[in-house]
């Protein structure tokens, strides 16, 4: 009888020990899986935003009417025929957009602003797809700042026949973009330090023969958007306003020749 009850204690103490190694493994699983959650809510939260200015852009004009879509924004021009789909870049509140695409719908371009999730463009890189079956326009553009640019590029990649050309604004592509009917224009900035350059130099291999790339002199890679300051950028030699303006200019150029 005592051996039998020996027995017993020591199958009582290692089936306790076994619950304590499983219970153990259990919070350090939830603590991994805490710990995990936190760190992801950082850093979707941790974000450049728009400068104070933007709320004026988001508001109807005489030539523009502004309203919200599926994914974001659209900017109603006087243009009837051509649209531009626009994805902004990693990290950056969407609306720190909104001048520029103000600016180029008054050329009657007339532009849809995505929002992604997480402000991240590699998590809603097919959200195109949606304004495509949703709206009738003869003429469409693709085309983005940074990664948004590179996703934009990567999508336009694999819908080459549904676009007349890609705008790609301190970014670079990986996928071929070479085909006879479609046109891209590269726009970056001489001062811009965020840009990778030898993958912009390594993209260009990627370009139609006749794509157009140009180079503002005095710009850098933040000022595409109004969000200020970019950590590791170069110090722009000149505004934002000025470095909009070129880009729109370079844009409806694009457009106009297609």
């Amino acid at each position: 009888m005592k051996e039998n009850g020996q027995k017993d204690l020591k199958s009582q103490k290692g089936k306790r020990t076994r619950m304590r190694r499983v219970l153990t493994a259990l919070a350090v699983v939830a603590l991994v899986l805490v710990c995990t959650a936190g760190v992801c809510f950082l850093y979707v939260n941790d974000y450049y935003h728009r400068t104070g200015d933007v709320p004026g852009y988001l508001e109807d004009t005489d030539q523009v009417k502004v309203s919200e879509f599926e994914y974001g924004l659209f900017f109603d021009g006087s243009g009837e025929d051509t649209a531009f789909i626009f994805y902004p870049g990693a990290k950056v509140e969407y609306t720190a957009y909104a001048p520029l695409m103000q600016k180029l719908a008054c050329q009657g371009i007339d532009c849809f602003l995505v929002h992604m999730p997480g402000n991240l463009a590699v998590l809603g890189q097919d959200r195109a797809d949606s304004i495509l079956d949703s709206f009738d326009y003869e003429h469409w553009y693709i085309g983005g700042h940074s990664l948004g640019g590179a996703m934009a590029a990567s999508y336009a990649a694999s819908n080459l026949d549904k676009f007349d050309g890609a705008v790609l604004l301190g970014a670079y592509p990986t996928k071929s973009l070479k085909s006879e009917a479609f046109a891209v224009l590269s726009v970056y900035g001489s001062e811009d330090t965020v840009i990778n350059r030898e993958k912009l130099e390594a993209g260009r291999e990627y370009m139609p023969q006749d794509y157009n790339e140009v180079c503002i002199q005095g710009g850098n890679h933040a000022q595409f958007g109004n969000y200020g300051e970019q950590d590791k950028d170069g110090t722009a030699a000149i505004s934002r306003e000025e470095q909009q303006e070129q880009t729109v200019s370079a844009i409806a150029e694009m457009v106009r020749g297609q």
